[in-house]
């Protein structure tokens, strides 16, 4: 099942994938047809039809331009070689962090790897890295504001109730510490989520719990 959000420029489709439900999402620019995948996780077939699907969104020729990758782990990357061989015109990010991981686990170079606010322009929208360290070195979010609306692709570092898993103290530390400093303290409370796996929320959900979650490490 495809989902389905709208924004002023832009119609953003998910579906979920393999037997760990793993999120894969596609933005599509409506009036000049660029689009960009986040997260190949698994499925090449499936995520054929997703992009394909991107055509009904808009009025020019679609076209993929980006193929980002949130994480290095390897529910989030298996069907990153079949996808970036379909489409050898997108280009391939991740965070920096993470890249070289990706490239060692998938054999996909990854061609522009990403830092703290850095910023893609792909005609028609823009997304900027938060980068996330904890869950992995180099996890990245991607925020997306567009007509007024305020979108984070989170990857597995936020989720409706807590933070994405940790497994050592000093990385729960620094993922909560950037989910206050860049995410929080940064954002307003009708922020969607849009998470690596399941359904989503929303800042202002979210916001009431931070202490507990500090409290209880996980």
């Amino acid at each position: 099942m495809t989902n389905l959000i709208e924004t002023e420029h832009v119609i953003i489709r998910d579906i979920a994938v393999s037997d760990m439900a793993n999120n894969v999402y596609l933005i599509t620019a409506k009036e000049s047809g660029a689009q960009v995948l986040i997260d190949a996780a698994d499925d090449a077939e499936a995520i054929k039809d997703l992009i394909a699907s991107g055509a009904e969104d808009t009025s020019a020729e679609p076209i993929l331009q980006a193929i980002i990758t949130t994480h290095r782990h390897w529910d989030h990357i298996r069907a990153l070689p079949a996808t970036s061989a379909a489409y050898p015109d997108a280009m391939t990010i991740a965070g920096t962090d993470d890249a070289e991981a990706i490239t060692t686990a998938e054999g996909v170079e990854i061609a522009r790897a990403v830092d703290h606010l850095d910023v893609g322009d792909f005609g028609g929208f823009v997304l900027q890295a938060i980068v996330l360290r904890g869950h992995t070195p180099g996890s990245i979010a991607l925020l997306l504001r567009d007509g007024g609306e305020t979108i984070l692709f989170s990857g597995d570092s936020l989720f409706p109730g807590g933070p994405g898993k940790t497994w050592h103290k000093e990385d729960f530390s620094s993922l909560m510490d950037d989910l206050q400093e860049r995410v929080f303290d940064q954002l307003p409370d009708e922020t969607r989520v849009l998470p690596g796996h399941g359904d989503g929320t929303t800042l202002g959900e979210e916001r009431p719990k931070l202490t507990e979650w500090r409290e209880r490490g996980w």
